[in-house]
């Protein structure tokens, strides 16, 4: 009995004394040096900390400090771990920039002797060099300074670390000052890490290296990874001596400036598994040794602008290869033999291809079933025509497909029912043709997202009967000159979980179904009816807090002024039958407003003042609508706004002097209002206007001196309105006018000689930016947009006042499509000249004191050009002129 206790007593001490005992743990915590404590304080009093992150660096044991980890027997600090938590890839960048570190790194981060891991990454050290004492750091085997704003020279004292496996110095940066310039002069540092396994320099600018960085590299027979993206390199060898890297199975060389054929010696590292080359400029077409890399499972030639040739078809052969980007490179020619070289290889793993923006051409083959675990296929943006195989059925696995902007010009077969794991289904911008049937939709139980759309012929149509139930629950939908019309299709009523619909020019002209409009996903952000012939009056109590789009344009819709989202950025509501005011508290309703398109309704009443108040305002489309009343005079410099078109309506008072304050104002349509006053000078600050058209109103004074300051001005109307005055000599320094027009107004004088000044007018060229606005503003289809087409290069300043001859100056103007002089009082001979104006398409010089005899211009053999002239003759009119003398 004593012998059992002793020994008891001998298990329970060596239990309690173990090194595994919890008890003794406890009791015998393990906590860092003073040295090395004192070292992280001074570390951290170095750095600017502006979210507290170190706040736990005042505690007394620094192994229990935040991204601070110690050996667990000897308390040494071993990892220091400051990565910012925060990422702004979807990230909230406020939160990172409070999170990020910066200011200085103290030295006395050396006396961290057993320092094997340093993280930095993410935060911001604003251009500050990488310290060389890092290159003291010899038990180092992680460092990662990636997306931290370090610049300047990579100090080749970080070679000294023999230790090191792992390094990244990626030089891009989420800094709101920009990314910081890392270069290096020399990679000679880099051959004495005999240990190193990963290493990113992306972003790093090694353009100094010239050729010798490839040798220098291969000298890392532990090389594993391999990252130098968009480095600047230059100078790519094509062969080298031998391979000693041939444990690298990651290399990223794209976006350099190589400008070579390909380089043999990629072949030998038959252990790689991803391969970026994108832009690389590489020539030539694809060589067939690719076949050697078995273990490819990765391959990104993208964006490779000169490489091109046709695609072989030994990428077969790679029966280990799992993912091919050929994407962005100008191949060429039929995709059968392409696929073909599959069919050769029926055990192949290829799970994503990506032949995207290339120049491919032929029907897509039934070969194409060879391929049968693809779980994603882009075949965009090339020139396939025909039909879809039937064969696609065969894709049991296929999750993405997209045929996008090619030239399919056949039809879907029903086996695309068979792609029961089918998400993303994107084949827009063809011309399908024939009818979608339910069997077409069988199986897509997964289908989520669908992008359909053909010529505005409407040739395919969708046509399942009314009862029919889809199996699947759609997020996004777009389907455009398709036929689902005329009813409003049963199937779409019950997808209650959409978050984008888009359905322009389908051939819906039934009432819209209120209890779809309103029971629809509180998540839908994005929805367009445009171009039907949808009726009736919307639901008026309708709340969607996320929907930033709205787009209800050229449909047969009435009631009053819709405002569900107070997140709405673009509302378009042209060519409707709204009516009624606009909300008077539109600001506080809309108050992320952007662009509001409201033309061709039957609006009435004010325009609120509270439109002021929207600050990210760009675009304000309210033409021809029954707006009364004066123009707001609220605007003020911190707006963004930069188009207004409140032409036909019935607006009265003054222009709005604050609009001087819209320093971003671009495009001001005005016309046929019952505006009066003076322009107002204010409008001398809006240095970018382009357009302006002021005309069919009751505007009066001289015409505006300043206008010369406006030098990117396209369009100047100011016809039909009160004006009088001569036409200044600065109206001559308009240099980008395409478009003047005085007609109709009290303007007297002569025509200024320097006319032949205006540049824009001499060569023709620069007008297709400033229309472009024009027909943002106005959405292009606007009639009145057509007449701006109509009417460019043009003089119009018929109907007024104007004396003097027809200067010969305007005969400079060689790109003058259009000349109006007509009803003034002109006098003397019409220039020869005009016959040289060969653009010249419109003349109108009637109704003045013209005298002699007329030019021979064949082109203008219209007598009315010239009638009202009793001193005129010859032909076209009938009066002959006399015999000389």
């Amino acid at each position: 009995m004593a012998a059992y206790l002793v020994s008891c007593l001998l298990f329970l001490f060596l239990f309690l004394f173990s090194s595994n005992s919890p008890l003794l743990a406890r009791s015998t915590h393990i906590q860092c040096t003073p040295t090395e404590r004192r070292a992280l304080t001074l570390l951290r009093e170095g750095f600017t900390d502006p979210s507290g992150r170190l706040t736990s660096w005042s505690r007394e044991d620094c192994c229990t400090w935040e991204g601070v980890e110690c050996h667990n027997r000897t308390g040494r600090v071993t990892k220091l771990d400051l990565r910012n938590p925060h990422h702004l890839i979807n990230g909230d960048r406020a939160a990172y920039e409070r999170s990020c570190l910066g200011g200085k790194i103290n030295q006395s981060l050396l006396l961290l002797e057993y320092l094997t891991y340093l993280d930095l990454s993410l935060n911001d050290f604003q251009g500050l060099e990488i310290p060389r004492f890092f290159g003291e750091l010899k038990s180092l085997q992680y460092l990662n300074l990636s997306f931290a704003s370090f610049a300047g020279e990579i100090p080749p004292s970080l070679g000294n670390l023999s230790e090191l496996e792992y390094v990244d110095l990626y030089a891009d940066s989420f800094s709101s000052t920009g990314p910081r310039e890392l270069r290096s002069q020399s990679l000679e540092w880099l051959t004495h890490l005999s240990s190193l396994k990963h290493l990113n320099l992306g972003f790093s600018k090694l353009n100094g290296v010239a050729g010798q960085w490839l040798q220098m590299l291969n000298m890392l027979p532990s090389l594993v990874d391999l990252r130098l993206h968009w480095c600047e390199l230059q100078g790519l060898p094509l062969t080298l001596p031998s391979i000693n890297f041939t444990s690298l199975s990651v290399l990223d060389l794209s976006e350099n400036s190589f400008s070579s054929v390909f380089p043999q010696w990629l072949f030998n590292l038959t252990g790689l598994t991803e391969l970026y080359l994108t832009w690389d400029f590489f020539s030539g077409s694809i060589p067939a040794d690719f076949a050697n890399l078995e273990t490819l499972r990765v391959l990104d030639l993208s964006d490779n602008l000169n490489l091109e040739g046709q695609i072989p078809g030994f990428f077969g052969n790679l029966s280990k290869l799992e993912f091919l980007d050929l994407s962005a490179n100008n191949f060429h020619g039929d995709i059968y033999e392409f696929f073909s070289g599959f069919s050769s290889s029926p055990n192949n793993k290829l799970e994503s291809l990506d032949l995207s923006a290339n120049s491919l051409s032929g029907e897509l083959p039934d070969s194409l079933r060879s391929v049968k675990h693809l779980q994603h296929l882009d075949l965009s943006s090339n020139s396939f025509w025909g039909s879809i195989p039937s064969s696609i059925g065969s894709l049991s696995e296929l999750r993405k497909l997209d045929l996008s902007y090619n030239m399919m010009n056949g039809t879907i077969p029903e086996s695309f029912g068979q792609l029961s794991w089918l998400v993303d289904m994107n084949l827009m911008a063809n011309s399908w043709n024939g009818m979608l049937k339910e069997t077409h939709f069988t199986n897509l139980i997964k289908l989520e997202h669908v992008r359909l759309t053909t010529d505005p012929t409407r040739s395919l149509a969708i046509g399942v009967s009314d009862g029919w139930s889809p199996p699947f629950k759609l997020k996004t939908i777009q389907i455009e000159n398709c036929m689902l019309g005329p009813s409003f299709p049963l199937w779409l009523q019950v997808q209650n979980e959409l978050t984008s619909v888009i359905l322009r020019n389908v051939g819906i002209s039934d009432t819209i179904p209120g209890k779809w409009f309103s029971q629809m996903s509180t998540q839908v952000t994005y929805l367009v009816l445009s171009q039907n012939g949808i009726r009736g009056e919307l639901p008026h109590q309708l709340s969607y807090p996320n929907l930033n789009v709205i787009d209800l344009s050229y449909n047969n819709f009435d009631g009053p002024f819709p405002s569900w989202s107070t997140n709405a950025t673009d509302v378009l509501l042209q060519e409707n039958s709204f009516s009624g005011p606009i909300p008077e508290n539109i600001g506080a309703l809309m108050p992320r407003l952007q662009k509001l398109y409201v033309s061709r309704n039957h609006l009435s009443g004010r325009i609120p003042l509270s439109m002021c108040d929207i600050e990210g305002l760009n675009i304000i489309s309210l033409r021809n609508n029954k707006l009364s009343g004066q123009l707001p005079n609220c605007w003020h410099r911190s707006l963004v706004l930069w188009g207004i078109d409140i032409s036909n309506n019935s607006l009265t008072g003054n222009i709005p002097s604050s609009f001087g304050f819209l320093s971003s104002l671009s495009v001001l349509l005005l016309s046929n209002n019952n505006l009066v006053g003076e322009i107002p000078s204010s409008l001398r600050n809006c240095s970018g206007l382009t357009s302006v058209d002021l005309g069919g109103n009751k505007i009066s004074g001289s015409l505006p001196l300043w206008a010369q300051n406006l030098s990117s001005l396209f369009m100047l109307r100011l016809g039909s309105n009160l004006f009088s005055g001569n036409i200044p000599d600065e109206f001559c320094g308009l240099q980008n006018v395409h478009i003047l027009n005085l007609s109709g107004n009290k303007i007297s004088g002569t025509i200024p000689k320097c006319i032949g000044n205006l540049t824009a007018l001499v060569n023709g060229k620069g007008s297709d930016v400033f229309e472009g606005l024009i027909k943002v503003v106005t959405r292009g289809r606007d009639p009145e947009y057509s007449s701006i087409e109509a009417n460019l290069n043009s003089i119009e300043l018929s109907g007024n006042q104007l004396t003097g001859e027809i200067p010969d100056e305007i005969t400079n103007l060689l790109a003058l499509r259009i000349l109006n002089l007509s009803h003034n009082h002109l006098s003397g001979a019409i220039p020869k000249s005009l016959a040289s104006l060969d653009a010249l398409t419109r003349l109108n010089l009637s109704y003045n004191n013209l005298s002699g005899s007329i030019p021979f211009i064949p082109r203008f053999n219209d007598s009315s050009i010239f009638e009202g002239n009793p001193l005129l003759c010859g032909t076209p009119l009938p009066t002959k002129c006399p015999l000389p003398i």
